[in-house]
């Protein structure tokens, strides 16, 4: 069966039908119906890969992440994926666990995507040179390129504020009274944590101090629990605070606190993270933490992609940032409580 066999049995025309399978065409609603009872009717069903040919448009977004283990990444991936499955684009995702995604993208472009969104991998200039040629659109997500150059201008940008976080985080540590305040960092060389590192350390000497000790958690789970041993369990005065650069690296170091040094939260030390994933707010974690604003973020990404897919000349690109928010949980000691606990004291 083919578009004009549903042409004529629903008595429009093929245009007709080509418009109604195609997401965001303009079409009456009694036409679009007419023609969808002819195609169940026919048993047709439109040819995705024929049309790109004919549109030169594969409708197909190429999806890069490290790794799912991070629990901030499905969330947001799914929105993702949602939001741009709602527009008629179709997701094909790829996982890429190495720290230069050139190899991997090039592998994307044979697939002939529409546009590219990474997330936590490095794309070089060479290659996002290579997709500005082509004119495939690249969006970087939760991240900004280290580096810019001539090349890497092309890419546009998506992320939440990570230095005003790191400096609420630092601010809202220090004025509860904390002065051994530890930080945990992710992978040193991504731009999320040299930003809340930056702003936290910033927030911190804006309040007379600075990072009393430093652990490196890598987002890897296992390792954060390791940065937590070492900075926790051979001290002989340990950090009263910790701030660690991703909720799924503070829940490691919560539970190896709890668990194996046998530290109560936040009694003997407040932990704060960054995200404000569904699990920080589990009453086991109870986490204070800086939220990311994700569907604005996700709204975002797919504005960028459409911008510069559709317009006729070339969209320039965008670096957008969003304000956080953040989450006061039962993971930290707060500022009322301290002025309780010198209350106390007199």
């Amino acid at each position: 069966m083919t578009s004009f066999d549903v042409a004529r049995v629903a008595q429009v025309s093929q245009s007709a039908v080509s418009r109604t399978f195609t997401p965001g065409a303009s079409v009456s609603d009694a036409t679009r119906r007419r023609v969808l009872e002819a195609a169940r009717k026919l048993g047709y069903r439109p040819n995705a890969h024929a049309r790109s040919l004919i549109t030169r448009r594969s409708r197909i977004i190429g999806l890069v992440l490290s790794y799912l283990e991070n629990l901030f990444y499905p969330g947001a991936l799914q929105r993702l994926a949602e939001r741009l499955q709602a527009d008629g684009y179709h997701v094909l995702l790829f996982v890429n666990d190495t720290p230069n995604a050139d190899d991997l993208v090039s592998e994307i472009l044979r697939y002939h995507v529409d546009g590219i969104v990474l997330t936590a991998t490095t794309l070089s200039s060479g290659l996002a040179q290579r997709c500005a040629s082509a004119n495939i659109p690249v969006v970087l997500f939760n991240r900004v390129m280290a580096q810019a150059s001539a090349a890497t201008h092309s890419v546009s940008s998506v992320r939440s504020d990570n230095v005003s976080g790191g400096r609420a985080l630092a601010h809202f540590l220090a004025d509860a009274g904390h002065r051994r305040v530890a930080f945990v960092a992710g992978n040193e060389e991504s731009s999320t944590n040299l930003e809340r590192e930056r702003g936290f350390r910033e927030g911190l000497t804006e309040r007379g101090l600075r990072i009393w000790a430093r652990g490196v958690g890598n987002y890897d789970f296992e390792q954060a629990k390791g940065a937590a041993r070492e900075l926790f369990g051979t001290a002989a005065e340990r950090p009263d605070a910790v701030f660690v650069a991703s909720d799924h690296m503070a829940f490691a170091v919560m539970d190896t606190l709890r668990f194996e040094l046998g530290l109560r939260i936040p009694e003997d030390v407040s932990v704060v993270g960054f995200d404000d994933v569904p699990q920080a707010a589990w009453p086991s974690y109870a986490l204070t933490t800086y939220r990311q604003p994700v569907q604005p973020m996700v709204d975002a990404v797919v504005s960028l992609l459409r911008r510069q897919l559709h317009d006729d000349e070339v969209a320039p690109p965008e670096d957008v940032v969003f304000p956080g928010e953040l989450v006061v949980r039962g993971s930290a000691r707060r500022a009322a409580t301290r002025r309780r606990a010198e209350r106390r004291g007199k």
